[in-house]
């Protein structure tokens, strides 16, 4: 059996595919579509980008999605004053 050599975009694959199985879905909320945006753009700055395109875009979505769910509560608070 080949042996393959783990080299950091591999291990950071596997890292961030693990990451995502084991988040919960409310802590995953605007990451999935913060990811693809990210990746798309990371793929048209260079070549290996788009992984680290994806791991910013989901971490950006996921402030995005929390900041919109404050903002609506913090709304709801207001309006049932």
């Amino acid at each position: 059996m080949p042996r393959i050599a783990l080299t950091p975009r591999i291990a950071l694959t596997i890292t961030a595919i693990a990451t995502m199985a084991t988040a919960s879905p409310a802590l995953a909320k605007g990451c999935l579509k913060g990811a693809a945006v990210g990746a798309v753009a990371g793929h048209y700055v260079g070549k290996g980008h788009a992984v680290m395109g994806a791991a910013a875009g989901c971490w950006i979505g996921h402030h995005r999605a929390a900041k919109a769910a404050r903002a609506q509560k913090a709304q709801q608070a207001r309006a049932h004053r």
